[in-house]
């Protein structure tokens, strides 16, 4: 177990210590469960009383942030504790693994596939012939690399993970278990008579660097081509994303998004949970798209936040949602207007 000090923590964070700096933890904790030997931090100000009652020996806090009563833990004051807590998480899981170097038995590495330096192949890992793996490749178990991958530095793939023949996968880049990389699209040609032809998937999938994608999420090969994940892509848990679809740098999406085929999303997209896109559209830079809502058409314009199924730009969708809700009394009020009129026409 690993064990540091404020003063070892803050030099990783670039933060100022107030108390204690020789006090040690050992691991971490949320800050209204944390306990003695733990670091936690404090980003939401929701959670502001409990800075006051924690039992954490550590907590990472604003540079901003104003006390109101004494507090017994050694602070950290950083100018983001968000941010400065997730550097330290990273750096806390590489020194966890570091030591992760060799390769486990039993495991199955193809004659013609290649090892960069500093790798780690668990055991039950399968990597087939011509693959090539860069420097400090963590391999774990039941993972099977497909002919002709192409990995390259600091990559993490994570049990259960199947990488199909001749995808790329870009620098530090991380593929959480169980997600499929290169699976066939979903290409079928009717027929005259009422069944369908498989269409073969020719192409490939191309991750680009610093891409992390979470566990049992799909990403299909293109027909020809390449599916493209662009640099800095985050992508959640089950995800699907089909044949030839492309997704621009630092776009985030949330979990059980589904991408057809053929779409093209821009940089810096933010796509809630349960969107759906349909097939063939391209989505602007910089979109923000809420939850559950249904990517009908092309996005033309960049930067605009978008709701609702159909959807549309967030003010239009809810006064759409409003009238929706108005329906049931309009509708009682026009039966109400229909008997009137009948009444005054058999007055007249």
């Amino acid at each position: 177990m690993l064990e540091f000090s404020a003063q070892q923590i803050a030099m990783m964070i670039q933060g100022q210590v107030e108390g204690d700096a020789s006090v040690t933890v050992k691991n971490f904790g949320k800050i209204e469960e944390a306990t003695n030997g733990q670091l936690s931090f404090l980003a939401n100000p929701k959670y502001e009383e409990f800075l006051y009652s924690t039992a954490a020996s550590i907590i990472i806090i604003s540079e901003k942030q104003i006390l109101k009563q004494k507090i017994d833990a050694t602070l950290i004051r950083v100018p983001d504790a968000y941010a400065a807590f997730a550097t330290l998480l990273t750096k806390y899981q590489a020194l966890k693994t570091q030591d992760l170097v060799g390769i486990q038995t039993p495991s199955f590495i193809a004659p013609t596939a290649t090892l960069g330096a500093y790798h780690f192949i668990a055991a039950f890992a399968y990597i087939n012939e011509g693959a090539i793996l860069g420097e400090q490749v963590k391999i774990f178990s039941n993972v099977v690399i497909g002919e002709n991958v192409k990995i390259g530095n600091n990559v993490t793939i994570h049990p259960g993970v199947v990488v199909y023949a001749d995808c790329i996968i870009g620098n530090n880049v991380t593929i959480h278990s169980g997600s499929i990389i290169g699976s066939d699209g979903f290409g079928f040609a009717p027929k005259e008579d009422g069944s369908f032809q498989k269409v073969p998937q020719l192409g490939n999938v191309i991750i680009e660097d610093d891409v992390e994608i979470g566990a049992n999420t799909t990403i299909d090969r293109a027909t020809i081509g390449s599916t493209m994940i662009r640099k800095g892509v985050k992508i959640d848990n089950l995800i699907q994303i089909a044949h030839n679809a492309e997704i621009g740098s630092n776009t985030v999406i949330a979990a059980q998004t589904g991408i057809s085929g053929s779409t093209k999303i821009g940089k810096n997209v933010m796509i809630g949970g349960q969107v759906g896109f349909a097939g063939h559209i391209t989505v602007a830079d910089g979109v923000k798209i809420a939850a559950q809502s249904g990517v009908t058409k092309t996005v033309k314009h960049p930067n605009v936040t978008l709701a609702g199924n159909p959807a549309l730009e967030q003010k239009q969708s809810l006064r759409t949602q409003v009238f929706v809700k108005n329906l049931p009394d309009l509708e009682k009020r026009v039966q109400e207007l229909e008997i009137l009129v009948q009444q005054l026409s058999k007055k007249a």
